[in-house]
């Protein structure tokens, strides 16, 4: 039985915890928080230990998930990692990449799992789908959302952008070769909207936007490769597939000759999946990946290094919208 923590249990922290306790092959053992009474709130609501001394936690368990805020990750992890201790850790995996190199050096000296937040890896609407995805050319995706304080202690880019930006990475095997990006503070002195066109060495493209300053929430990617389009909507929990039709070379020639009964829905294939009841959440089955990974001694899904690749990426757009005049309103 895996002995796990939780560090952090803020917002996004008591939901680690309650899926922690509810896993199997691990036991809870406590929970810390640099606010020792929301700590001590978590604790009591699960039956737990809450810990006001991280060093005394670590001494506790066999792994850590950190889900403290993106600033002190790199403290948390490396702390967790130093005393051999294995690591689940929130996206982005830290603020800097130094960081992030650090600690991935780190977990491979030491010979000790590390799995990074990327929740999006895991979501049932994404693994419906997965298997369809292949060398897609072109890739646009929208992940725009009201305005939550929660978060803004990184740019957006690094707070919902970088989502996609692992997936995207995570589909198209491929060395990136250029960016373009821009982007703009409106409501933080940091960047709130943004857009990025990454160019693969393959050809292949990606037009990704995220915006945490809108009126309505949205997040959706789309994925078009030969033959096939794949669009995934994870607020409506919803993907769908387009094929060509089997029949197409039947259909096509007369509508092209004018024959108006031949629709275009005709010309192609949709397979539509509805993942709104899913038999587990996104978070329980990153969770449960982990644990497995640590106990069956797997590589993690998402291990540091994607960590390490998406936060490159997101650094370069980021770097690239700094050399633009930045206009805040």
């Amino acid at each position: 039985m895996l002995r796990v923590a939780v560090a952090g249990v803020g917002h996004l922290g008591r939901f680690h915890a309650d899926k922690l306790g509810r896993i199997g092959r691990c036991r809870l053992m406590g929970v810390f928080d640099s606010q020792f009474e929301r700590a001590q709130s978590v604790g009591a609501a699960l039956g737990v230990t809450a810990y006001a001394d991280y060093a005394a936690l670590l001494a506790d368990v066999d792994a850590v998930d950190i889900a403290a805020t993106t600033t002190s990750h790199f403290e948390l992890a490396k702390a967790a990692l130093e005393a051999g201790k294995h690591v689940c850790i929130e996206k982005p995996i830290t603020s800097e990449l130094w960081q992030a190199e650090e600690l991935v050096s780190l977990a491979r000296e030491k010979k000790l799992k590390l799995q990074v937040g990327h929740i999006e890896r895991f979501n049932p609407v994404v693994l419906k789908v997965d298997q369809f995805i292949q060398e897609p050319l072109f890739i646009e995706s929208h992940r725009i959302s009201s305005f939550q304080p929660r978060g803004t202690d990184v740019p957006v880019v690094l707070d919902l952008m970088i989502h996609d930006i692992d997936m995207i990475l995570d589909f198209v095997q491929s060395p990136v070769k250029e960016i373009h990006a821009s982007g703009v503070g409106i409501l933080t002195s940091s960047v709130d909207i943004a857009n990025a066109r990454i160019e693969f060495a393959n050809g292949a493209i990606a037009n990704v936007t995220s915006s945490r300053v809108s009126l309505k929430q949205e997040r959706k990617i789309r994925f078009f490769q030969r033959d096939a389009y794949i669009s995934l909507d994870f607020v409506a929990k919803r993907a769908s597939v387009t094929k060509k039709s089997p029949d197409i070379l039947k259909y096509l020639p007369q509508m092209m000759l004018g024959n108006t009964d031949i629709k275009a829905e005709q010309l192609v294939d949709v397979q539509t999946f509805d993942l709104s009841q899913p038999d587990k959440d996104a978070l329980t089955l990153e969770l449960e990946s982990w644990v497995g990974a640590i106990l069956d001694d797997k590589k993690p899904v998402v291990d540091g290094l994607a960590g390490l690749r998406a936060l490159q990426i997101a650094m370069q757009i980021l770097e690239q919208i700094r050399r633009q005049p930045q206009i805040h309103i």
